[in-house]
Protein backbone atom coordinates (compact mmCIF):
# COMPACT_ATOMS: atom_id res chain seq x y z
CA UNK A 1 0.00 0.00 0.00
CA UNK A 2 1.53 3.47 -0.61
CA UNK A 3 2.21 6.42 2.16
CA UNK A 4 0.06 9.22 1.21
CA UNK A 5 0.81 13.03 1.89
CA UNK A 6 0.24 14.62 5.16
CA UNK A 7 -1.80 17.71 4.98
CA UNK A 8 0.22 20.39 6.17
CA UNK A 9 -0.87 23.13 9.11
CA UNK A 10 -2.54 25.68 8.29
CA UNK A 11 -4.79 23.46 5.76
CA UNK A 12 -8.77 24.34 6.85
CA UNK A 13 -9.17 20.70 5.86
CA UNK A 14 -7.39 19.89 9.61
CA UNK A 15 -10.11 21.94 10.88
CA UNK A 16 -13.09 19.34 9.33
CA UNK A 17 -15.08 17.18 11.18
CA UNK A 18 -14.81 13.70 9.85
CA UNK A 19 -18.06 11.36 8.78
CA UNK A 20 -18.44 7.63 10.42
CA UNK A 21 -17.30 5.03 8.07
CA UNK A 22 -20.19 3.38 6.29
CA UNK A 23 -18.79 0.00 6.21
CA UNK A 24 -16.13 -2.13 7.18
CA UNK A 25 -15.15 -3.33 3.84
CA UNK A 26 -11.83 -3.40 1.57
CA UNK A 27 -11.78 0.27 0.85
CA UNK A 28 -11.71 0.74 4.56
CA UNK A 29 -9.24 -1.71 5.34
CA UNK A 30 -7.11 -0.41 2.14
CA UNK A 31 -6.94 2.85 3.96
CA UNK A 32 -6.52 1.36 7.35
CA UNK A 33 -3.23 0.09 5.82
CA UNK A 34 -2.39 3.46 3.96
CA UNK A 35 -2.30 5.07 6.93
CA UNK A 36 0.03 2.80 8.40
CA UNK A 37 2.34 3.10 5.37
CA UNK A 38 2.13 6.84 6.05
CA UNK A 39 2.52 6.75 9.62
CA UNK A 40 5.75 4.57 8.89
CA UNK A 41 7.08 6.77 6.25
CA UNK A 42 6.89 9.92 8.09
CA UNK A 43 7.91 8.02 11.77
CA UNK A 44 4.60 9.01 13.44
CA UNK A 45 2.69 7.18 16.71
CA UNK A 46 -0.55 7.90 15.35
CA UNK A 47 -2.63 9.29 12.42
CA UNK A 48 -5.94 10.07 11.29
CA UNK A 49 -7.82 9.58 7.40
CA UNK A 50 -8.44 13.29 7.67
CA UNK A 51 -4.15 13.41 7.76
CA UNK A 52 -4.61 11.83 4.88
CA UNK A 53 -7.30 13.76 2.90
CA UNK A 54 -9.80 11.18 3.63
CA UNK A 55 -12.62 12.91 6.21
CA UNK A 56 -13.38 9.23 7.26
CA UNK A 57 -13.51 8.49 11.31
CA UNK A 58 -10.61 6.21 11.00
CA UNK A 59 -7.34 6.24 13.57
CA UNK A 60 -4.60 3.89 13.33
CA UNK A 61 -1.88 4.18 16.47
CA UNK A 62 1.25 2.01 16.80
CA UNK A 63 2.90 2.95 19.89
CA UNK A 64 6.34 0.41 19.08
CA UNK A 65 7.26 -0.04 15.63
CA UNK A 66 7.68 -3.59 16.52
CA UNK A 67 4.15 -3.83 17.95
CA UNK A 68 1.03 -4.75 15.96
CA UNK A 69 -1.45 -1.13 14.92
CA UNK A 70 -4.20 -0.18 16.72
CA UNK A 71 -7.03 0.85 14.46
CA UNK A 72 -10.13 2.79 15.93
CA UNK A 73 -13.32 3.14 13.20
CA UNK A 74 -15.78 5.70 14.16
CA UNK A 75 -14.21 5.74 17.63
CA UNK A 76 -15.78 7.74 20.28
CA UNK A 77 -14.63 8.66 23.97
CA UNK A 78 -17.53 7.24 26.12
CA UNK A 79 -15.62 7.66 29.77
CA UNK A 80 -12.80 9.94 30.64
CA UNK A 81 -11.34 10.46 34.61
CA UNK A 82 -11.13 13.51 36.69
CA UNK A 83 -8.02 13.14 36.97
CA UNK A 84 -5.54 14.99 34.56
CA UNK A 85 -2.05 13.88 32.90
CA UNK A 86 -0.03 15.83 30.52
CA UNK A 87 1.99 14.59 28.51
CA UNK A 88 4.23 16.43 25.15
CA UNK A 89 2.13 16.54 21.93
CA UNK A 90 2.81 17.62 18.17
CA UNK A 91 1.27 16.61 14.89
CA UNK A 92 2.95 15.16 11.39
CA UNK A 93 0.61 18.05 10.01
CA UNK A 94 3.19 20.37 12.28
CA UNK A 95 6.59 19.05 12.52
CA UNK A 96 9.14 20.44 14.77
CA UNK A 97 7.15 21.64 17.49
CA UNK A 98 5.64 20.35 20.62
CA UNK A 99 4.48 21.37 23.52
CA UNK A 100 2.83 20.28 26.86
CA UNK A 101 -1.18 18.96 27.01
CA UNK A 102 -3.08 18.42 29.68
CA UNK A 103 -6.15 16.02 29.57
CA UNK A 104 -7.84 13.10 31.09
CA UNK A 105 -5.46 10.57 32.42
CA UNK A 106 -7.78 7.69 31.69
CA UNK A 107 -10.46 6.84 28.65
CA UNK A 108 -12.80 4.31 27.55
CA UNK A 109 -13.00 4.66 24.18
CA UNK A 110 -16.09 2.37 22.23
CA UNK A 111 -15.12 2.18 18.19
CA UNK A 112 -15.67 -0.94 15.36
CA UNK A 113 -12.89 -2.81 14.74
CA UNK A 114 -12.24 -3.20 10.62
CA UNK A 115 -14.34 -6.55 10.99
CA UNK A 116 -17.48 -4.44 11.58
CA UNK A 117 -17.43 -5.61 15.47
CA UNK A 118 -18.19 -3.18 18.02
CA UNK A 119 -14.98 -3.29 20.73
CA UNK A 120 -14.52 -1.02 23.83
CA UNK A 121 -11.15 -0.46 25.07
CA UNK A 122 -10.07 1.89 28.15
CA UNK A 123 -6.58 3.18 27.98
CA UNK A 124 -4.26 5.45 30.45
CA UNK A 125 -0.79 6.93 30.07
CA UNK A 126 0.59 8.57 27.09
CA UNK A 127 -2.00 5.62 24.97
CA UNK A 128 -5.30 7.89 26.24
CA UNK A 129 -2.96 10.74 25.31
CA UNK A 130 -3.06 9.81 21.88
CA UNK A 131 -6.58 8.52 21.49
CA UNK A 132 -7.65 11.71 22.86
CA UNK A 133 -5.45 13.68 20.60
CA UNK A 134 -6.43 11.67 17.27
CA UNK A 135 -10.15 11.71 18.17
CA UNK A 136 -9.83 15.30 18.70
CA UNK A 137 -8.22 15.40 14.89
CA UNK A 138 -11.83 13.83 13.72
CA UNK A 139 -13.87 15.95 15.43
CA UNK A 140 -11.69 19.08 13.52
CA UNK A 141 -10.09 20.30 16.69
CA UNK A 142 -6.20 20.63 15.74
CA UNK A 143 -3.87 19.88 18.80
CA UNK A 144 -3.20 23.24 18.96
CA UNK A 145 -6.22 24.70 19.61
CA UNK A 146 -5.98 22.82 23.47
CA UNK A 147 -3.18 25.01 24.12
CA UNK A 148 -4.15 28.56 25.98
CA UNK A 149 -3.95 31.68 23.34
CA UNK A 150 -0.43 32.59 24.31
CA UNK A 151 1.21 29.01 24.28
CA UNK A 152 -0.61 28.33 21.00
CA UNK A 153 0.64 31.90 19.10
CA UNK A 154 4.54 30.85 20.51
CA UNK A 155 3.67 27.63 19.17
CA UNK A 156 3.30 28.75 15.82
CA UNK A 157 5.31 31.06 15.71
CA UNK A 158 8.09 28.32 16.05
CA UNK A 159 6.58 26.87 13.63
CA UNK A 160 6.32 29.28 11.03
CA UNK A 161 10.66 30.48 11.89
CA UNK A 162 10.55 26.36 10.86
CA UNK A 163 9.36 26.31 7.78
CA UNK A 164 11.05 30.45 6.82
CA UNK A 165 14.45 28.22 7.93
CA UNK A 166 13.42 24.84 5.58
CA UNK A 167 12.48 26.88 2.41
CA UNK A 168 15.90 29.36 2.77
Amino acid sequence: MPARPVIAYPDPRLRLKALPAAACDEALRALAHDILDTMTAVSAIGLTAPHVGDLIRLVVIRLDPAAEPLIYVNPEITWASPETAVQTEGSVSMPGVTEAIERPARVKVGYLDLAGSPREDEADGFLAACLQHEIDQLDGIFWIDRLSRLKRDRVIKRFDKLQRRDRA
